[in-house]
């Protein structure tokens, strides 16, 4: 019993000193970046003033290993002063390990100051901002990572070069290393040190960047039928002041939104909240669960501009819509994602439908073709394409499938399928601007709609201020993306009823 207090005594000793609680928020700092990469259980704002938490610690180590303290400050004074020659003929900083120590400290604080201005961003869905200051961020880390590597291999050439090589040696630090040759050893050390650091920096961002964790997606608990809203929901549109700013003005300030939209539901029946799948209490579906919400998941691909209105509350302003409208628990913020990290998500808790969207090219591997592939066939979910703005796009998004889907054909679309009616019967298909054709694709599996292609632009009426377009568009816009959502999670929530064991 003695020995259990004594340790813990110790224990608790241990863990107040500063190097220990260090540890424990550096351990906490690196599960607050896997929850921002790989599980997404919390809000942005919680991830920034997580990495701003840091800057506390980081500067306590940066004044606790400055040469600049306070006590070296007044033992450097009480020397200088019992010195014939007085304060400047000894610099403090001429210890080489305080410098070496401070400039570690430094090196490291760097880290989750980068996280944190890369993060900040995302809490007002500057997605674009946040995806450049992230790059911007890697390359300073590649940087001082480098000026590491290279006073490394620096300081063990010079310290290893009064001991003598008898042999043939492979030891990159030793200029005398076989395959540095005769000639300028010296150079052909620096370019293996880049070269060596580069790949190594190169794969373990590599392996960072596709970490997928395991993921899961669960829909809101509860039961509904398929049937077409009869009643009417009504959308008050409150309008504030509107600031018409000069841009070539010297007054520079951030204008507020164009609008403020508040949502009020008039009048509702009470059928508006059974829309859902299955049975159950409330509006949802069958297979669902109490902390189950619908989320809007959008893909992430090279070539091409994918966060296409994002930042203008696109996705946001659908969730809101979707829930108002059929009283479904939703997400309150949108999900940008890589394609790799699909493969992440179990085959029965997977999304039921992710988004895709952009005006230039597609530039998608064949690991990720692979992926989209098994999602959509094993894991029953359902791909939603919108052509943000160019005719080119759907050439690509066509030849995309032709990889994912190549033994699919796709097939027009037509108003009276049920993604065009439940729960909102659509008269005609709402078209934004037009791109090329006037009907939408889709590509069918075992009967239903693996993949639908929308061609005129859908993404810009969700967005704030509706990018101009008349009410009965922008209108018509958001029951039809109401009806994509709800046909994902209705056939895959029958899918996930009909598999249980």
């Amino acid at each position: 019993m003695m020995d259990a207090r004594r340790l813990w005594e110790v224990f608790r000793k241990r863990v107040r000193q500063p190097d220990a609680l260090t540890g424990i928020f550096a351990a906490l700092w690196c599960l607050v970046w896997l929850d921002a990469q790989v599980w997404f259980r919390f809000p942005p704002w919680f991830h920034a003033l997580a990495f701003l938490s840091a800057a506390p610690v980081c500067i306590y180590w940066i004044r606790r290993t400055s040469p600049w303290t306070a006590t070296a400050c007044c033992s450097f004074r009480l020397r200088s002063l019992l010195r014939p020659g007085g304060i400047g003929t000894e610099s403090i900083n001429s210890s080489p390990a305080s410098v070496i120590r401070q400039r570690a400290v430094l090196s490291v604080s760097y880290i989750p100051a980068w996280q944190f201005i890369a993060h900040l961003p995302l809490v007002f869905s500057a997605y674009s901002l946040s995806a450049s200051l992230s790059a911007a961020g890697a390359f300073g880390a590649f940087f001082i990572g480098l000026a590491w590597a290279v006073w490394w291999i620096d300081r063990e050439t010079k310290r290893m070069a009064s001991t003598k090589v008898r042999r043939r040696t492979w030891d990159p630090r030793r200029l005398a290393a076989w395959y540095y040759g005769r000639d300028n050893p010296r150079l052909r050390q620096s370019a293996f040190t880049l070269l060596t650091y580069t790949l190594l920096f190169g794969l373990i961002s590599m392996v960072l960047t596709r970490m997928t964790g395991c993921s899961v997606y669960e829909a809101p608990l509860g039961g509904g039928e398929q049937k077409q809203l009869r009643q009417i929901v009504q959308i008050q549109k409150v309008i504030k002041k509107k600031y018409v700013i000069n841009p070539y003005s010297s007054v520079l300030f951030n204008p507020p939104p164009i609008d403020n939209v508040k949502l009020n539901v008039l009048e509702v029946t009470e059928h508006l909240y059974k829309i859902g799948q299955g049975k159950g209490d409330g509006a949802g579906y069958s297979a669902g669960t109490t902390r189950g919400k619908v989320r809007f998941i959008r893909l992430k691909y090279e070539g091409g501009d994918w966060d296409q209105d994002m930042s203008r509350g696109s996705d946001l302003n659908l969730l809101t819509e979707y829930s108002v409208r059929l009283g479904q628990p939703a997400s309150d913020r949108p999900e940008p994602m890589e394609i790799a990290r699909l493969k992440a998500f179990p085959a029965r808790k997977s999304p039921p439908m992710v988004y895709m969207t952009g005006q230039r090219g597609i530039n998608v591997s064949d690991s990720e073709i692979k992926i989209l592939r098994t999602y959509l066939l094993e894991h029953h979910g359902m791909l939603f394409g919108d052509n943000g703005g160019s005719s080119g796009w759907e050439g690509q998004f066509v030849g995309m499938m032709k990889r994912v889907l190549p033994t699919v054909e796709p097939i027009n679309v037509y108003l009276d399928h049920p993604i065009h009616r439940i729960p909102y019967p659509l008269p005609r298909l709402p078209i934004v601007a037009p791109h090329g054709r006037s009907n939408a694709l889709g590509w069918v599996v075992d009967g239903r709609l693996a993949v639908y292609y929308h061609p005129g632009d859908i993404g810009d009426a969700w967005a704030d201020g509706h990018s101009g377009v008349p009410q009965e568009i922008w209108e018509s816009c958001y029951q039809l993306g109401v009806n994509i959502i709800h046909y994902a999670h209705s056939e895959y929530n029958q899918w996930l009823e009909s598999t249980k064991e």
